[in-house]
């Protein structure tokens, strides 16, 4: 149960912490970024990844298995 918890939270913030970059990278469009740009350079960059390392984390932890 412990575990879950962990890896919950852990997740919740690493998806928070993801999120955060992709809002911050939407100020590229002021720089005349176009759509297929700002997508090449999100899906480049590492701290990006952090979103989908989070909503793993967070199913990982909502369907696991319980040990008996």
């Amino acid at each position: 149960m412990f575990l879950r918890i962990v890896l919950f939270v852990l997740g919740f913030f690493l998806m928070v912490w993801g999120n955060f970059y992709i809002i911050i990278y939407i100020n590229l469009f002021s720089f005349g970024y176009t759509i297929v740009e700002y997508l090449e350079y999100i899906f480049t960059s590492y701290e990006c990844y952090y979103t989908l390392l989070g909503f793993i984390l967070v199913l990982i932890s909502i369907y696991k298995r319980r040990e008996k």
